[in-house]
């Protein structure tokens, strides 16, 4: 791993295990629940994570140059917690392969992204940057989502940090 690759890894890293968390909270939930009709920008937690997977897996498809394009972001990606934390987890292990993998060269390169209005030109450090931002966003409003469900949301912030560090983020950190 370059020490360009490290902030990269240590976010996609980060973004594994709240991901994770989160998941681990939802599972508590009964399938109707999960699927219940919430206030949020999608309309169920269901939704709003599915929601999530679908941009990851369109991300890692242009970032890896995989060619699947909008076929992938127009998925609609349905299932239990259960089974939509497995198809996550994987995408997050996809991500951090990814990273580990970094050079200056490769995060200075460029990827095309597919559009409705056409391919679309992006750097790979600027992808990047918007997949991990776009996880916290929507992590951010399944978090009220689950509260609004009756159940306590797990706290996602504390990975980086040595103080008050989550004892499961440990694993994360060499």
């Amino acid at each position: 791993m370059s020490g360009a690759a490290h902030p990269y890894l240590r976010m996609a890293l980060n973004n594994a295990w709240a991901n994770s968390t989160l998941y681990g909270a939802l599972l508590e939930l009964p399938q109707a629940e999960f699927t219940a009709p919430r206030p949020g920008f999608f309309p169920s937690l269901a939704a709003t994570m599915g929601h999530i997977l679908e941009v990851d897996l369109y991300y890692l498809d242009a970032l890896e140059e995989g060619g699947q394009g909008r076929a992938l972001r127009e998925a609609r990606i349905e299932g239990t917690a259960s089974e939509l934390g497995e198809q996550q987890a994987g995408a997050d292990m996809r991500l951090a392969q990814f990273c580990m993998g970094l050079t200056e060269e490769t995060l200075a390169a460029t990827r095309e992204t597919e559009r409705a209005e056409g391919p679309v030109t992006e750097r790979v450090d600027a992808l990047l940057l918007h997949l991990l931002q776009h996880q916290v966003h929507h992590r951010g409003q399944a978090h009220v989502q689950l509260q609004e469900a009756g159940i306590a949301p797990p706290q996602l912030d504390e990975f980086h940090l040595v103080y008050d560090r989550a004892p499961s983020a440990e694993a994360y950190h060499g």
